[in-house]
């Protein structure tokens, strides 16, 4: 391997250390704030674009015959130079109190995932720089040689896993703040209905009696027998808050959808456009979030029969719920002040002050069966 390139491979390495290194700096210790103005996202996005057109340069020379030297070192050259410093000063720029802290722990995760497996690839050319010199200098008359199908497979796994991640940094970028949210609120939203079907399909009646009384016998069973009663009336409040829980739950559901076609799917920049938007975004993640974590919680203690255990879970649903309807009950715009005025209410204000008042109504058992927390 000629000296130049030698060099800029381990630079290159140690650089993208010195990247990772930086990037998670920030995310342990956050950063001061800069003007919104800075363009992130589109920088970040045609770095990403920049670092998949590189490597797929540096993966066609590395398993190419002959290794030229001069043009692997050209490419390298370029991305220590530009492209990187590039993505990794869009990263930076994507700060928690203009993009919320969500957004921001994201595009930190996927950036540094990129440098991590753009590592690896650099790091195979090197092994191939070396085999080919080794070659070189045990037999300088002989033409070089291909490399081998496993060779060249280590190559191009490891120039997919970066495409893969430039990919992802790119289409995150690209949708923004308010389509990162949407996905987030997307995937809470079919967990909270996975958890709706499952509490559905469930029977309190499947006890698995018989099964006991065959093991255990007939004076055993005879002694289950005089608990039966009480067995009864506890399937049959099983039951009663499994109904109470299913109607509850409903509207808790509609929640998401909601949200998203009318708050989210058509909303545009307008809500990342101000610290007042980006902080109601931050909120509405806050709210909606820990809802399918209680949610399980619930239905994990009504499938223990501790009724008042899930019936608390499901309060904190409510409060959780009502909050992120409350967050955006009002348009982006009348909380921005666009164009100087002020919206007071637009269709899904109006449902959601409908959907208060059917919450507060179906959740007045859930109240009472879980008393003073």
């Amino acid at each position: 391997m000629s000296k130049q390139l030698s060099t800029i491979l381990s630079t290159t390495v140690a650089l993208l250390g010195q990247f990772q290194d930086a990037l998670s700096a920030t995310s342990a210790a956050g950063r001061a704030e800069t003007p919104k103005d800075a363009e992130a996202l589109p920088l970040l996005s045609a770095s990403s674009a920049a670092l998949k057109a590189q490597v797929t340069k540096l993966s066609l020379l590395a398993i190419s015959s002959p290794f030229t030297h001069t043009a692997v070192t050209g490419v390298i050259r370029d991305l220590n130079d530009s492209v990187l410093p590039s993505l990794v000063t869009a990263a930076l720029l994507v700060t928690p109190t203009q993009y919320t802290k969500a957004f921001h722990s994201e595009i930190l995760v996927l950036s540094k995932t990129a440098l991590t497996e753009l590592s690896t690839l650099v790091q195979e050319v090197q092994r191939v720089a070396d085999q080919k010199d080794r070659a070189k200098k045990e037999n300088p008359a002989k033409k070089e040689a291909e490399l081998t199908q496993f060779e060249k497979d280590a190559v191009t796994l490891a120039t997919g896993r970066v495409w893969d991640a430039c990919e992802t940094v790119t289409d995150v970028a690209t949708k923004g703040v308010v389509g990162f949210v949407m996905r987030r609120v997307e995937q809470w939203r079919d967990l909270v209905r996975d958890a709706i079907e499952e509490i559905e399909e469930w029977d309190p009646n499947e006890e698995g009696d018989a099964f006991f009384d065959d093991l255990m016998g007939d004076d055993d069973a005879k002694a289950r027998d005089d608990d039966s009663e009480d067995d009864d009336e506890d399937t049959a409040a099983s039951h009663e808050q499994k109904k109470s829980t299913i109607r509850f739950l409903k509207p808790i559901a509609q929640v998401y959808p909601a949200i998203i076609n009318n708050r989210l799917k058509k909303a545009g920049t307008t809500p990342s456009s101000s610290l007042s938007g980006v902080t109601r975004l931050q909120s509405l993640m806050a709210s909606l979030q820990p809802i399918p974590d209680h949610v399980d919680e619930a239905a994990g203690a009504l499938y223990e029969a501790n009724l008042a255990k899930s019936a608390r879970f499901l309060v904190r649903t409510k409060k959780c719920a009502v909050q992120a309807v409350n967050v955006v009950m009002a348009p982006w715009d009348a909380a921005n002040g666009a164009n100087g005025q002020t919206q007071a209410e637009d269709k899904f204000t109006v449902w959601s002050k409908t959907w208060l008042k059917v919450v507060d109504e179906v959740s007045k058992p859930i109240d009472a069966a879980a008393g003073p927390e």
